[in-house]
């Protein structure tokens, strides 16, 4: 939380152009609180403070703001400061930024750079979104094998200043192929003048550079990383996805799933809601809401279509809300498991028998206990409920429970298969699973509600 004394005092530096201070200021505090102070002023203000800092710390407090922020302040720097800037960032954070700005400014910017960094950043900028080369660094630190310990540690001490991170080391060939790594613990517990071929692990975890980047991150997650090497077809190291990167790639699937889950298309960009404009919130929601809306019609034809059973029986009207939202809950439950397990890899849609000879033992034991719940409910509700003549309680009780038990179990499977069924047809499952389960299961249960209660009731 930002205090007013400290935005007050941002100001009070501003306006007096006191380079010291604001530099002593944004020195004193973390990049994020940094990011956050700047966030809390007027767009003008954080764009005149900017160039007044460090070009490695306002770097260091540029990246640590929200996307669509950056591109705001980016478009009210001068050039100069521009490029200033994007030279003091990360390779990665550089690429990404000069991905969100316009062409235009984007080509402004290059010239002012060095020939080294223009390089890196082509090379960078030219793998596709959402693989791990997308998202890498190229600022790792590379080891030969012939080095012996202390040379490694004497190089890494000079190298670290412009390295990411040096808590690992890449032990490269003479064709930058990648054939072990050290660690800093490692070289500093090594023999002086033991060499890094001798004692580097060769088991190494990487990720191809065309992978994609949740599958690669959750290799760091999986393996408790600090970073992860990527390289290319030949196995030369190209680049190294660092944990920080890795949590960024995380929150970001993790927003996107959610926003899926619950029907919302467009661009899903953590951060963004107060910076998103109504309309486009309302675009992004509004195509799967009026399809459903349109496919929910059916529901309605269905209940039309009874509508003599309903008739003759309005008791069954009382239950209908209750059996079409135990079916849409347990029916959430089975796909929001199954889509949490596909986007953890813990299952592919080869493993769909399993998952539904598991989703259905455990349906069967849901439909027992809210079957018999159900059932009492009836009779606990409606015992004093005036029924037509030739209509017991007891019997109801028993369509209603039974066509709930039905429905249970039918929603468990459909929640379970939708998932499976989109992955196997390489689509997003979080986008068919929530969305159509729904309405899938609220016509599923309108039909087995009736056909239960003709059935058993003979209606």
């Amino acid at each position: 939380m930002i205090r007013d004394i400290d935005l007050a005092k941002l100001r009070s530096l501003l306006a007096e152009s006191d380079r010291t201070g604001l530099q002593a200021f944004f020195n004193a505090i973390h990049p994020t609180l940094g990011a956050e102070n700047l966030d809390s002023l007027h767009q003008e203000e954080a764009a005149r403070i900017l160039p007044l800092l460090d070009p490695e710390k306002g770097a260091e407090v540029f990246a640590h703001l929200e996307p669509g922020r950056q591109v705001e302040l980016a478009a009210r720097l001068k050039r100069r400061d521009l490029a200033a800037l994007v030279t003091a960032m990360s390779p990665d954070d550089r690429v990404d930024l000069l991905k969100r700005i316009p062409e235009e400014e984007r080509e402004t910017i290059l010239p002012g750079l060095a020939q080294a960094e223009r390089n890196d950043i082509l090379k960078l900028s030219s793998y596709p979104e959402g693989t791990a080369g997308a998202i890498m660094t190229s600022e790792y630190a590379a080891l030969s094998p012939d080095m012996t310990a202390r040379e490694a540690l004497d190089a890494l001490r000079l190298a670290a200043p412009d390295k990411e991170t040096i808590y690992y080391a890449y032990v490269l060939d003479t064709e930058r192929r990648l054939s072990g790594f050290v660690s800093l613990k490692d070289l500093i517990l090594a023999r002086p003048e033991s060499r890094v071929g001798q004692f580097m692990h060769k088991d190494v975890i990487l990720a191809q550079v065309d992978e994609d980047q949740e599958s690669a991150v959750r290799k760091i997650a999986k393996y408790d990383l600090l970073a992860l090497p990527v390289v290319d077809a030949n196995r030369c190291l190209v680049g190294i996805i660092t944990h920080d990167d890795a949590i960024d790639v995380l929150h970001q699937e993790h927003t996107e799933d959610m926003e899926k889950l619950m029907a919302i298309g467009g661009r899903h960009e953590a951060g963004a809601y107060l910076r998103t404009s109504s309309w486009r919130h309302f675009t992004n929601r509004a195509t799967w809401i009026v399809g459903l809306a349109a496919l929910g019609l059916v529901s309605g034809m269905i209940i039309h279509g009874f509508e003599d059973t309903l008739t003759s029986l309005l008791i069954l009207a009382l239950y209908m809300p209750m059996v079409a939202d135990t079916g849409g809950n347990t029916g959430s439950q089975s796909a929001t498991v199954v889509v949490r397990a596909l986007a953890l890899g813990e299952i592919s849609p080869r493993d769909v028998l399993p998952v539904l000879w598991k989703e259905l033992k455990i349906s069967i034991l849901l439909a027992l206990v809210l079957g018999v719940l159900s059932y009492g409910k009836v009779l606990f509700l409606s015992a004093d409920s005036e029924l037509p003549p030739g209509f017991n309680l007891g019997p109801i009780g028993l369509a209603i429970a039974l066509a709930l038990s039905l429905q249970v179990v039918t929603a468990t499977l459909i929640g379970a298969v939708l998932p499976l069924a989109a992955a196997r047809l390489g689509k997003d499952p979080a986008v068919i699973a929530s969305p159509a389960l729904t309405t899938i299961v609220d016509i599923t249960g309108l039909l087995l509600y009736f056909g239960t209660a003709k059935m058993i009731l003979g209606i």
